[in-house]
């Protein structure tokens, strides 16, 4: 029987259809989703320098392949030919499992992600997916969390105070977007009642959860940048002010598996926001009625990596076209905006389902709530833009009239005119006194 063939088998998946494929078929899933994230960091870093390119008015690349389709892999084996330096002063048993335990999570991650519903593999039915859960979605943000570990160990072991500083920049900031985004699921949850992907999938039949939970959309659209690390928000890679952030000091492989890990944890947001608002793997509406046939079978994998490479591009495309933003405003951003406003609408969804539930008429209600939310949200913002930026409370006032110190109350700098590494002073020897020529004892030099 062909690979391919497609048998009458329910085509929406359930969960308890999970756990029943024999050893050879759920090897096979592992690789193929191991492959396939492969290829799509290959692909994606193609994507990314040729969109770029074009967006700078620049060719990109253009020599490795046809097109430069090859310029990833070149990347890949360059990376792993090169001399791996590890630097003398480091913790290197946290330096080498650093790297490790950051890209290993980002392959977990992929596991519960559904391509596609039921089908027919060599007689077998089985869902196009690895598997699921009934907290399948709280996975993938406990594996997001686990792959922090990975950036904190790094910039803790490398004895670099700028890989330090990336470091805490990124657990500080993955702590208060990962609080946001945790919260732009629960109204998912709300409506599918279930943290199963295959029922979150299900449960988008006739309406995607983009369109009616759109603030969640939006609020996970935020936080996934602040997720992945990536321009406007990739303050701890930030070149400007440290140098390369928590992985200033790896090279070759290690530093190729953090890059890994970066582009895997695009997909796997991106695969996420299909999954969780845009349907999953189901057809958009137009096709979807023209056509029966779009959500059976094969074909929903296409609509699925339609939706993905979208929202990669979306990353792309925001790399190319915002600046980095300072890491106040980031954190800013994170606390006092979107946890503040996931909330409140955490609590208008509840109200809602609570009283449809009920059997109120919960049109006029949400309009008249949605009406109060904006109000509320226009304030705070004409509030903040009054106050011009200014900090709570009083300003110290300047004692003394000597130069400040620039390291007062901060990261203890060493002063600029002795010469130092990673923190620690060298002593450079003193220039020997040179003898003067006769022709400068004459000019008066000397």
């Amino acid at each position: 029987m062909s690979l391919l063939a497609y048998a009458p088998a329910p085509s929406d998946p359930t969960l308890s259809a999970f756990g029943k494929d024999p050893w050879w078929l759920i090897g096979g899933k592992v690789l193929a989703i191991f492959v396939f994230l492969v290829l799509t960091v290959l692909m994606s870093m193609w994507v990314e320098r040729r969109v770029i390119s074009r967006m700078q008015l620049r060719v990109g690349p253009n020599r490795c392949g046809p097109f430069g389709l090859l310029q990833g892999l070149a990347d890949g084996v360059k990376l792993a030919l090169k001399e791996d330096i590890v630097p003398r002063q480091v913790d290197k048993i946290v330096f080498v499992l650093a790297p490790v335990v950051s890209a290993v999570p980002a392959f977990i991650s992929f596991i519960i992600i559904p391509f596609g519903p039921t089908v027919s593999v060599f007689g077998h039915h089985t869902a196009l997916q690895g598997t699921d859960l009934p907290v399948a979605v709280l996975l993938v943000l406990a594996m997001s969390s686990m792959g922090v570990y990975g950036i904190v160990l790094a910039g803790w072991s490398s004895m670099s105070p700028y890989s330090l500083l990336g470091g805490l920049r990124s657990s500080a900031q993955v702590i208060s977007y990962e609080i946001a985004m945790g919260l732009s699921f629960v109204a998912v949850f709300l409506y599918a009642g279930t943290m199963s992907t295959t029922g979150i999938v299900n449960a988008q039949t006739d309406t995607w959860f983009a369109v009616l939970l759109l603030p969640s959309f939006l609020v996970y659209v935020v936080t996934m940048m602040g997720e992945s690390n990536r321009i406007p928000f990739d303050l701890p890679e930030g070149e400007g002010e440290l140098v390369g952030g928590f992985h200033t000091e790896y090279s070759s492989l290690k530093f190729a598996m953090f890059f890994l890990a970066e582009y895997i944890n695009l997909a796997t947001l991106s695969a996420l926001a299909t999954t969780l608002f845009l349907g999953g793997w189901r057809a958009p509406a137009p096709i979807s009625t023209v056509w029966a046939g779009a959500n059976s079978g094969w074909w929903p994998v296409l609509w699925f990596m339609v939706k993905l490479w979208l929202f990669i591009f979306f990353f792309i495309w925001l790399r190319g076209s915002l600046p980095r933003v300072r890491y106040d405003q980031l954190m800013k951003l994170g606390w006092k905006v979107l946890m503040p406003f996931s909330l409140g609408w955490i609590l208008l969804v509840a109200t809602v389902r609570a009283l449809k539930n009920e059997g109120y008429a919960v049109q006029s209600i949400f309009l008249y709530a949605a009406i109060a939310a904006g109000l509320v949200i226009a304030a705070t913002v004409a509030w903040e833009m009054g106050r011009g930026g200014k900090k709570d409370g009083p300003e110290p006032e300047p004692t003394g009239t000597g130069a400040a110190d620039a390291a007062a109350g901060g990261f203890p700098v060493p002063p600029m005119d002795a010469p130092h590494y990673h923190g620690r002073p060298v002593s450079v020897p003193a220039p020997r006194p040179t003898e003067a020529s006769p022709k400068e004892v004459a000019s008066g030099i000397h």
